[in-house]
């Protein structure tokens, strides 16, 4: 392959999982007119990439750098536009309850991440729609939890004291994900 992202003629890409974007340090190439835009959709030149398989697997090369999000190959790095999170979390499967459930999500690129303190859920305030969970699915790369999967969460969480306050929050894998003060939640008290 030619031009931008040469390199990937280089990398294999079974079912094995992301490539070691992590090892690799190639020199910047500079932007590329790839986006992530909020939804989990994926443009190319400004048109939708229509086909899941290309998707995947620009998402097994991407990795996040200080300065911007970048597709990595071992002899480029070139830097794309994402509006949110590069992935959704579109599933979740639940193992146990309360404290000791354990939590996986499913990304909008199939890739599973169990929920835990190596892959924390964090909360933050949503411009309209209250709070938004992600979920680190690798390295510096979050998954936006689609609103209806929000609704589970809070279905699955319990109070748990921290620092002398209660809070809301659910557990995975041993781990606690506080979501908000309990006295921001009224309805709870």
């Amino acid at each position: 392959m030619e031009g931008p992202l040469r390199g990937l003629n280089q990398v294999r890409f079974a079912e094995r999982g992301p490539a070691p974007v992590h090892l690799w340090n190639p020199p910047y190439c500079g932007e590329i007119d790839i986006r992530i835009a909020r939804d989990g959709t994926w443009f190319y030149n400004g048109s939708p990439i229509g086909r899941p398989a290309l998707v995947k697997l620009f998402s097994s090369i991407l990795r996040k750098d200080p300065e911007r999000y970048v597709l990595v190959t071992p002899v480029e790095r070139v830097g794309i536009t994402v509006e949110d999170a590069p992935f959704l979390g579109v599933e979740f499967s639940r193992d146990g309850e309360g404290e000791g459930q354990v939590l996986k999500l499913r990304t909008n690129v199939d890739d599973w991440v169990e929920i835990s303190e190596d892959n924390p859920l964090r909360f933050e305030p949503g411009e309209r729609e209250g709070l938004k969970p992600y979920v680190r699915v690798r390295g510096d790369l979050w998954a936006l939890v689609k609103r209806a999967l929000f609704y589970d969460l809070a279905a699955w969480g319990l109070k748990r004291e921290i620092g002398g306050e209660d809070f809301f929050g659910v557990w995975s894998a041993g781990a606690f994900f506080p979501m908000a003060p309990m006295r921001d939640l009224p309805d709870f008290a």
